[in-house]
């Protein structure tokens, strides 16, 4: 559970200018530097997930196919 502080952290770190809406690792990695609290990491990770601006440019990462393989051609 978040309370309000850590939501206020949140929002100003993920709202920052020069950060322009960073990752949950990274926005993570940035504040672990300066705060620390229970389930940091997981609600870091909810609330970038539940920012509109991010999942609206959020690009998918196609998963990459598998081995070639050689077909045989019938004639």
């Amino acid at each position: 559970m978040v309370d309000g502080l850590q939501e206020r952290i949140m929002e100003e770190a993920h709202s920052f200018r020069e950060s322009i809406h960073p990752g949950s690792t990274k926005m993570y990695h940035d504040l672990r530097e300066v705060y620390w609290w229970n389930s940091m990491k997981k609600g870091i990770a909810e609330f970038v997930d539940k920012c509109p601006n991010c999942q609206q440019v959020k690009v998918e990462h196609p998963r990459p196919g598998g081995l070639a393989q050689n077909v045989e051609l019938l004639e």
